[in-house]
């Protein structure tokens, strides 16, 4: 049975990217323990329209761990301290009547702050456009079964698709390193025989825009599966890392001897 309480919270203000940010505190009354987090803070903002105050600014859409479009760090953890789960996934009864909660949004100089919890993350989308697809043009799409796939290919390839981009991987690093977002992206295609054709084209590439986006290098702390929702596997870094050192080779960039 669902319960009511009141929750203190201190949130991230910051009206613009060029302006200075502080931790604003807020309390939050009935509030459900059958409300996500989103929700807390949607009850939140009602309040203060009604008092006409600006309300806090947080991305989301789907609010079923599908979209990936919400996040925060909620008490020093991103997403907060449920495993496997998602901000909007996040719900109130795993807190107690009268606690606080610091909310702040992803902290890296590669997600710029837009406003208040909301930061910029088309890093991600141009280290995708960079060379995360295939563009190989196959015609009408094949039957399923024509092309014949390992099962442990198919499974491990799968496991690195339900990769949402949230970015709490970069969020969780000391580095803020987009190796495991990378990684997976990766990992998804070249398992595959579909995307052996550009495999080493494609690593390079998304490699260097990571880099060029201004991510730190993994260091593997492993807070970014630690945190991850979906629970995406490091084990993609070191695939990833194989793959780029097989395709420098190939390229004649690193001396083989």
């Amino acid at each position: 049975m669902a319960k009511s309480m009141t929750i203190h919270l201190r949130v991230w203000r910051q009206a613009g990217p060029d302006q200075r940010g502080k931790l604003v505190p807020y309390t939050v009354n009935n509030v459900s323990t059958d409300m996500s987090f989103l929700e807390l803070l949607d009850l939140l903002n009602e309040d203060l329209v009604v008092k006409g105050e600006e309300p806090i600014e947080f991305d989301s859409d789907c609010r079923e761990g599908i979209c990936g479009s919400c996040g925060a760090v909620v008490n020093g953890m991103a997403h907060g301290t449920q495993q496997g789960s998602a901000l909007c996934q996040l719900h109130m009864r795993h807190f107690k009547d009268g606690d606080t909660i610091v909310v702040e949004p992803w902290r890296a100089r590669a997600f710029p702050i837009v406003r208040d919890l909301v930061v910029d993350r088309s890093a991600f989308d141009r280290i995708i456009a960079a060379g995360g697809y295939v563009s190989v043009s196959t015609g009408q799409a094949p039957d399923a079964g024509a092309v014949a796939v390992a099962r442990k290919n198919a499974e491990l390839a799968m496991d690195a698709a339900a990769c949402i981009g949230c970015g709490a991987c970069v969020a969780a690093c000391p580095n803020a390193s987009a190796a495991l977002f990378t990684s997976a992206k990766i990992s998804q295609l070249a398992l595959l025989p579909q995307g052996h054709p550009e495999r080493e084209r494609r690593v390079l590439r998304m490699v260097e825009q990571m880099d060029l986006e201004g991510f730190g290098n993994c260091t593997n702390h492993g807070e970014c599966e630690a945190v991850c929702p979906k629970e995406i596997s490091i084990a993609n870094i070191a695939r990833m890392r194989r793959e780029y050192m097989k395709a420098l080779l190939k390229a004649g960039s690193v001396d083989a001897a």
